[in-house]
């Protein structure tokens, strides 16, 4: 089950990579009102993609409200599950962990460093440069491990009870997608924080390479 919330090609990593692993897939839009399948124990995992609305603002989007409830029964039936920026923010809230924007009003939108904070094995590689469009963090809920670190946010991923995963980077990004996202009406060119234009095409390329191997790796691993 991947969880959209905005229309897309559905062009992403995680649902190109699971249906060539032969997974069925199944999209689901709540912000169209599409209802939300009762979580299955059967499931073989949950993908919950990013978007625009905000964990902290979720009277604007209401359907997150459901989206809460149903990701909390999906961790009480033990469904392997991942989720990318506004996924992730969305399970920490779940969890009990605050959502918020960063105190001195920095966004992230381009290619940042971030480290892995676990060793044997190391969450993702040394010198690991992640996509990230988002103007919201997450702290780490309690009983949650911390997995990899940024300088501007740092809180990048999480693991719960082993099977459960939250990332602030988006590693389901592909060359396609991130010029999309580059002429969104929204994309927060002059936000401090904020990469140029030059600066995030000399870096698109090998940045997108290298998450799109390590993904593949990721979701096998998870799934």
């Amino acid at each position: 089950m991947i969880i959209e919330h905005h229309d897309e090609f559905q062009d992403d990593l995680a649902s190109i990579h699971l249906q060539r692993r032969g997974f069925d897939v199944e999209w689901c839009q709540p912000f169209k009102n599409q209802p939300l399948s009762a979580p299955d124990p059967e499931w073989g995992g949950v993908v919950i993609l990013g978007g625009a609305a905000n964990v902290d603002e979720m009277d604007r989007s209401p359907y997150l409200y459901d989206e809460a409830l149903w990701i909390e029964k999906c961790l009480e039936h033990n469904i392997p599950m991942l989720g990318l920026c506004l996924g992730a923010q969305l399970i920490a809230h779940v969890l009990g962990a605050k959502v918020a924007t960063h105190a001195d009003g920095l966004e992230e939108f381009g290619f940042y460093e971030i480290q892995s904070t676990v060793s044997e094995p190391e969450f993702v590689p040394k010198g690991f440069v992640a996509a990230q469009y988002h103007s919201r963090g997450f702290e780490i809920p309690n009983g949650a491990e911390k997995l990899a670190s940024g300088t501007l946010f740092p809180n990048q991923a999480f693991r719960y009870n082993h099977h459960v995963v939250g990332t602030q980077f988006h590693p389901e990004c592909t060359g396609d997608i991130w010029k999309r996202w580059q002429v969104l009406d929204g994309a927060p060119w002059e936000k401090p924080g904020a990469q140029s234009r030059d600066e995030q095409n000399r870096l698109s390329d090998a940045s997108l390479s290298n998450a799109r191997q390590w993904f593949i790796k990721f979701l096998d691993e998870l799934f």
